[in-house]
């Protein structure tokens, strides 16, 4: 469709929003209409800067190609950008359906921009003589990319690449849109005597859940915030059981009748027997390899064999976290406990062995005075200011922050707290527009992100509080965040996030989650709900003791979903049985059976839609980079938890302001002054010791 024309469907270009690339972005005006129109004249323009470069008198120089190409190209991608959040935090089935009817024309642009063999040949040509290092870097990891992306290909085989491409994007959708709906349509309208035990914000936030559906009694759904206080602390098992049984069946064959049509059984097998094609294309024996290519591990022999090695390291400590749950059991009157009863138990358990229970914590962290102790901990380590500012948001609950330095503008993000319905689950940061030295206008294009949670809101009668598990997830996608935020680098494609590797990553994010346990970072944010009291430190010293609670069971359980990402990825062909290899792997790995209709692979969102496929590991390879290094601040703490300045100017300056603008391994040699060690990460999680065996 020209980008020119109009029809009833669709906004007039000149008020469409996705075209304002005036910082920040309209997101409240943005609206279904809005998607086609954009998109098509953006993917046109952007095919038209494309041509002009591959003519043959268009010289071969970066600063010439970032002109012309790259400023088209990143318009493109900011827009599409917006509409992929917007998709994943307002759905709603018109905008969905738009969404869906432009997705095979962004799939087919970006592929055949990636297998361009002409623009692969020009980047090619490029003299590195006059290169800045950061635009070396680019350079280098732009030819590996368009090798990855079938630039090498011919023929047939690219245009069969190109297929794979459109048919994997449609279908990844499919699994995310599959699972979020299997979650949103599934609930359960339960009377009050069922939900002794649970919360009273949770029971509060149930009724008027229900209220506003009409309905009455207490609508319980598989939202976290509703999900994880059942299974934690509802006294009745057959709760526990109707609740887990619809999670762990979300999206599979074994739903219940009304739901299958969500099933993600044949998506999941189309998904990989396209990647595994795509593999065989690229030259790669499997999908597995071709994954690996650009990250730090070197094949998926080298993965398996450290996750196995962590599997043997804490599987003695998992024997005896059961241990414990089953003795405990056994006082609390449940001799044969089922799946359902083993988080229930857990949590009574260490509320009796170290005195104190989540939710006591939790009425000591409101979100607000959480917030409050991050911004401050980001200004002391870094020295920056963080304030709230107005913007156009996508929902009432999106607040919006400046980063800065004195006077100085460093970087903006979103910040969309809570769960609601409509809004895919868990949490991420995204990047909105990198830093960027605009080769069009000559300035400097400052970052923003994306910084999304699902935290319970508050009620008409409570405010919003956070769990300690909710405070480390906070802290961690704003580590994500500082990554992308506090680059120094001012090369797209190696500023922020960019160009790092997927298995380094999640470093700063795992490493922002170790001052969660400082008293130093944690008294500070305290204010109890209802007597604005700090912490008691006798409450925090009980919260560490506890800290590597079932640290082996937790351990193992990650372990097996990337032993099952690994392995479903590095077959000769493709996994025909997903549950089968599922099932072995949790025999060899787990240490507590799972009942035989558990599908928890059909709503592993990770690898089957969400970038990690073949990389659920780099959680675990990461943590090991993230503790070795957060042993650097431990080393130079003061005997008051104050952190050492310099160390966090070294942090800031050998990893976050870096970016991707050189290997990751040489950023941490950088800032630790040797390789990464497993060491740091085993006693933090406290496995350094070896359980004794009777």
């Amino acid at each position: 469709m020209n980008a020119n024309t109009t029809t009833p469907a669709q906004a007039p270009l000149q008020s469409n929003p996705l075209l304002d690339f005036v910082s920040p972005a309209r997101f409240d005006e943005v609206k279904a209409e809005h998607i086609e129109p954009a998109m098509d004249g953006l993917i046109q323009a952007a095919q038209a800067a494309l041509g002009h470069v591959l003519t043959p008198d268009f010289k071969a120089d970066w600063d010439s190609i970032e002109l012309h190409l790259d400023v088209p190209v990143e318009r493109l991608s900011r827009a599409w950008g917006m509409i992929n959040h917007l998709n994943a935090v307002m759905d709603s089935a018109a905008f969905r359906l738009a969404y869906n009817q432009v997705l095979p024309k962004v799939t087919e642009f970006w592929t055949q921009l990636g297998s361009n063999e002409e623009l692969f040949k020009k980047y090619a040509c490029v003299s590195t003589d006059a290169l800045h290092p950061h635009a070396h870097q680019a350079l280098k990891l732009a030819l590996r990319n368009f090798i990855l992306g079938g630039a090498q290909l011919k023929g047939e085989d690219q245009v069969q690449y190109a297929q794979v491409q459109e048919q994997l994007a449609q279908l990844t959708q499919k699994f995310s849109e599959n699972v979020l709906d299997a979650t949103d349509a599934w609930f359960y309208l339960a009377t009050r005597s069922e939900l002794d035990g649970l919360p009273e914000d949770v029971i509060q936030a149930a009724h008027e859940s229900a209220l506003a559906q009409g309905q009455d009694g207490y609508r319980m759904s598989l939202k976290m915030p509703c999900y994880l206080p059942v299974m934690q602390y509802a006294q009745n098992p057959q709760l526990r059981h109707k609740l887990y049984q619809a999670y762990q069946t979300r999206a599979s064959d074994q739903a219940e009748t009304s739901a299958l049509v969500f099933d993600n059984t044949t998506v999941m097998q189309e998904i990989l027997r396209l990647r595994h094609q795509e593999s065989q294309l690229l030259g790669f024996e499997h999908f597995a390899a071709l994954s690996l290519e650009p990250k730090m591990a070197q094949s998926a022999s080298e993965v398996i064999d450290f996750l196995q090695t962590l599997a043997r390291r804490a599987k003695p400590h998992a024997l005896q976290d059961l241990a414990d749950l089953k003795t405990y059991a056994k006082e609390m009157g449940i001799h044969e406990p089922q799946a359902w009863d083993w988080t229930f138990i857990g949590e009574k358990l260490k509320e009796a062995r170290y005195a104190f229970s989540e939710q006591e914590v939790k009425a000591y962290f409101p979100f607000e005075s959480v917030l409050t102790g991050l911004f401050g901990l980001i200004q002391k380590l870094f020295g920056v200011s963080i304030s709230q500012t107005q913007t156009h948001v996508w929902h009432e609950d999106v607040r919006f922050y400046n980063i800065t330095q004195g006077a100085e503008l460093v970087a903006q993000f979103y910040l969309d707290p809570f769960a609601r319905q409509s809004k895919r689950g868990g949490a991420w940061m995204d990047d909105a527009q990198c830093r960027w030295l605009r080769p069009d206008v000559g300035t400097l294009q400052k970052p923003i992100a994306h910084l999304v949670c699902n935290f319970a809101n508050a009620t008409s009668t409570t405010a919003a509080t956070l769990t300690h598990d909710d405070v480390i997830t906070l802290f961690h996608e704003f580590g994500h965040g500082l990554h992308h935020m506090l680059s120094k680098v001012n090369v797209r494609d190696v500023s922020g996030i960019n160009g790092v590797e997927w298995d380094a990553v999640e470093l700063p994010s795992q490493w922002m989650e170790n001052f969660c346990w400082e008293w130093s970072v944690v008294e500070p944010m305290t204010e109890h709900a209802l007597t604005g009291e700090r912490m008691p430190k006798a409450l925090f010293d009980r919260m560490l003791k506890a800290r590597n609670y079932q640290s082996g069971l937790q351990t193992l359980r990650q372990v097996e979903f990337a032993l099952f990402d690994m392995q479903l990825h590095s077959q000769a062909t493709p996994v025909q049985d997903v549950q089968a290899l599922l099932s072995g792997i949790k025999a060899q790995v787990s240490v507590i059976p799972s009942p035989a209709w558990v599908r928890s692979a059909h709503s592993f969102s990770h690898i089957f839609s969400g970038g990690y496929a073949a990389g659920y590991y780099s959680y675990k390879w990461a943590e090991v980079l993230s503790a070795d290094a957060y042993g650097a601040f431990e080393d130079s703490m003061t005997d008051r938890g104050d952190f050492d300045p310099q160390t966090g100017q070294r942090f800031l300056q050998e990893i976050l302001q870096v970016g991707g603008s050189r290997p990751a391994l040489e950023s941490f040699i950088a800032f630790r002054g040797r390789a990464p060690e497993m060491d740091a990460l085993l006693r933090h999680q406290g496995m350094s010791e070896t359980v004794p065996t009777s």
